[in-house]
């Protein structure tokens, strides 16, 4: 039995949870149930904080766990998981940030005994040492922005995804500390086990299966037989286009490829100048 560990809520939870259904691995969840089931009989989830998910996984709690890189360099297991996979999404980064009408505005501007305001302590404590620097930590488990504005601290260090957020509250960036992801991670101890390395083997090529297709989309047409060459030319596919006759009519050939999404736009312009008609462009589910 394989038990992956989910996060039970927050901004990763629903997309990681559609990628995991396109990979044929749905959960049957009953109401707000801790544990759920999936088609896969050996395969049981566990809905848990994100934050907690990096420690499940290191201390083998939960084979395998879908959480943020930040989360997992947080806790301090980076070297107790290993690292499968990147979902490429989630992306967010860790930022110091200080008031807009302040006088700091880069990291040369700050100054031992300074207070800074995290829910990211671990992080913050680490970087700040990397530059020889002993500010105050205060821990704060939310509404960080609010901190340097009613006298707790005088700098922030927060997650943020666009900034958007930091701006509202008038606050400006400073330094990065980390960019982070959405990351598959699982127990070292578990892929040493040959059945659990295997079963969490198809779990990593089911989800990489469907991130891969994300970005791929099948193209199909009729096309004249006598323009075939010049198709292929724009179309490689990924192991050539596939070409079959048409037999309502001779001199055209259906033709197949799957191409990448960004190039889908100026294709279709350029088949229709080579004769390609009924063309259609068809999302992929899954790519193995």
């Amino acid at each position: 039995m394989i038990l992956l560990a989910l996060p039970n809520k927050g901004r990763i939870s629903e997309p990681v949870n559609k990628v995991l259904e396109k990979a044929g691995l749905k959960i049957m969840v009953q109401g707000r149930s801790l544990f759920a089931q999936t088609v896969d009989e050996e395969i049981k989830v566990m809905f848990a904080r994100a934050k907690d998910i990096p420690e499940f996984v290191a201390d083998g709690v939960a084979d395998v766990g879908v959480t943020g890189y930040d989360l997992v360099l947080e806790r301090g297991v980076e070297d107790k998981v290993e690292f499968l996979l990147d979902f490429n999404f989630g992306k967010a980064r860790l930022v110091i940030a200080a008031p807009e009408d302040s006088n700091i505005n880069s990291i040369d501007d700050l100054r031992n005994g300074m207070k800074i305001a995290t829910e990211f302590p671990n992080l913050t404590r680490k970087y700040l040492k990397s530059r020889g620097l002993n500010l105050e930590i205060i821990e704060l488990s939310g509404a960080t922005e609010i901190a340097p504005f009613i006298g707790v601290a005088d700098l922030i260090s927060d997650l943020t995804s666009t900034g958007t957020t930091l701006r509202l509250n008038h606050l400006k960036i400073v330094d990065e500390i980390v960019s982070s992801t959405t990351r598959l991670i699982a127990n070292k101890e578990s892929l040493k086990d040959e059945k659990k390395r295997k079963k969490i083997n198809q779990i990593v090529t089911g989800i990489k299966s469907v991130l891969y297709a994300e970005t791929k989309r099948l193209i199909m047409m009729n096309a004249p037989k006598d323009r075939i060459e010049e198709i292929r030319k724009i179309i490689p596919g990924m192991s050539g286009p596939t070409i079959s006759e048409v037999l309502s009519d001779k001199g055209m050939v259906a033709i197949h490829a799957v191409v990448d999404e960004k190039e889908v736009f100026p294709l279709v312009n350029k088949l229709e100048e080579l004769g390609a008609r009924d063309i259609l462009v068809i999302p992929i589910e899954r790519i193995l």
